[in-house]
């Protein structure tokens, strides 16, 4: 029998790597290059899944950005492959340690595949089965992010996933504040008297750009304010925990920069939602952030009415009351500067409206809007945006009653596990509990204007869902570890 000895074994790598190096030498540059990237990060991957994981959050936004700019096509896009590594690291882990796939129990997935189930009646009416198929398979993905996360988070706490997660953001800011300073050169975002650009990252984008920043700042915050408690908790790691909440409220700062500079009007009122609901949980008892909650209301009321708040913040939202009380049929409406924006808006919502009373109960078919809007487009807007600008009517479009009666479910069931991580005694854990609850209420807000599952944010959203999961999971045993 052939032994294969330490010194040939060496010798095989060595053979394997200048094999490797004269591969990449032969390839052009750009393939070359991520090549080398792909196996630095493969390897990687394998010592530390957690590597896998970050990676993944941090490339999935690329996904506009190479499709649009690119030189190299890829079969699918970037987030997709590194999803598909991500899984397949995780089931050879624990396949080799194992034996076995072990799943984590999250309670907090439950309401996710209910509405999962309901979503996935629509196929009964569905105008494009293979449509239906990729919008499940997205959510699916979203419950496997969440199983792979919760599982490391239990085996090494939170705080790697809460930096992995703002990283990705503060990438994205970084690239969206040097757009707003002039980097965009986009002549349709000029803002503030020509004088500033909206800015957009890798989204393509500015409204899904501000969706990012939007559900990843109250999670920094949230953390921060951990950190700043846990700091002055501990005298003995008072100094570690002061430099985490300064590492956090950079990131914070750096995120929260980028959604200003969005210009994204839904963005900054789901944020407004979120910082509410930071505020009115962070205290231990209800009735200090009801206080204090009431409190910053006056102010900025006063704020408003003395003109301390600048001008052009506020006309972002002068319209803001037309988009949700003033619904109309708006056919035959004359259409100008000032109401193009309001008037597409409800021109989509109401084709919306039309697809539901179609097929009431299940829907056009998860994920088909765009293909059934062509039948039910109004006259002087046949060019479809994608989704209907309001999420809750996208999912009575496409999944029904039944689909949006499971979705409004499903945010119930998320915020009544989600409240239960308030009673954690770990000050840090608790903020991020809150940090992630906050940006849940940033999403439920923020879909009365867009459809914020674009670009694979599934996958951020997927990963808070294991943070928390995990926390819930600490709060039912009574061990308060995460």
């Amino acid at each position: 029998m052939l032994r294969l000895t330490q010194r040939h074994a060496s010798e095989l790598i060595w053979l394997g790597a200048a094999i490797g190096a004269g591969l990449l030498a032969a390839l052009p540059l750009e393939i070359a290059s991520l090549a080398l990237a792909g196996v630095t990060l493969s390897v990687l991957s394998l010592l530390d899944l957690r590597v896998a994981v970050a990676a993944t959050l941090t490339l999935a936004p690329l996904k506009a950005l190479i499709e649009t700019e690119a030189t190299v096509r890829l079969p699918i896009d970037i987030g997709q492959v590194a999803f598909a590594g991500t899984v397949g690291v995780w089931l050879l882990k624990q396949i080799a340690s194992e034996r076995r796939v072990v799943l984590p129990r999250l309670s907090i997935l439950l309401p996710l595949m209910a509405f999962i189930f309901a979503a996935a009646l629509s196929l009964l009416g569905a105008e494009s089965v293979g449509a239906t198929l990729n919008e499940l398979i997205k959510w699916l993905q979203m419950a496997l992010m969440a199983l792979i996360a919760a599982a490391l988070c239990q085996q090494h706490g939170v705080g790697w996933l809460v930096g992995a997660l703002l990283v990705a953001a503060g990438a994205q800011a970084l690239i969206g504040i040097y757009q707003f300073a002039g980097g965009s050169g986009a002549p349709h975002l000029w803002i503030l008297d020509y004088r500033y650009f909206r800015a957009f990252g890798s989204f393509g984008q500015p409204n899904p750009f501000g969706a990012f920043m939007g559900m990843t700042l109250p999670l920094a915050l949230g953390a921060s304010l951990g950190a700043l408690s846990m700091a002055s908790q501990s005298r003995l790691q008072r100094g570690v925990w002061l430099w985490r909440a300064l590492g956090l409220s950079v990131a914070a700062g750096l995120i929260g920069a980028g959604l200003i500079a969005s210009w994204s009007r839904g963005a900054w009122l789901g944020f407004a939602a979120a910082l509410a609901t930071l505020i009115l949980l962070t205290p231990r008892r209800w009735w200090h952030g009801v206080v204090i909650l009431s409190l910053c209301a006056v102010l900025l009321a006063l704020g408003i009415l003395g003109g301390v708040l600048p001008s052009a913040l506020l006309a972002r939202f002068s319209d803001f009351a037309q988009d949700l009380t003033g619904f109309q049929d708006v056919r035959g409406v004359p259409i100008n500067d000032a109401n193009y924006a309001t008037v597409e808006r409800l021109a989509h919502w109401q084709a919306a409206l039309s697809m539901a009373d179609e097929s009431p109960l299940v829907g056009v078919g998860f994920g088909g809007y765009e293909v059934a809007y062509a039948r039910h487009a109004l006259v002087n807007w046949q060019l479809a945006l994608g989704h209907a600008h309001n999420y809750y009517l996208n999912v009575l479009a496409e999944t029904g009653a039944l689909g949006l009666a499971a979705y409004l479910g499903m945010w119930i069931g998320l915020g009544a596990l989600g409240l239960r991580t308030v009673r954690l005694q770990d000050a840090f854990r608790r903020g991020v509990a809150i940090g992630v609850v906050a940006v849940w209420a940033h999403v439920i807000v923020h879909s009365l204007f867009d459809k914020l599952f674009v670009n694979n944010l599934f996958l951020h959203f997927g990963a808070m869902l294991g943070l928390i999961g995990t926390l819930v999971a600490a709060v039912s045993s009574g061990t308060q570890k995460a």
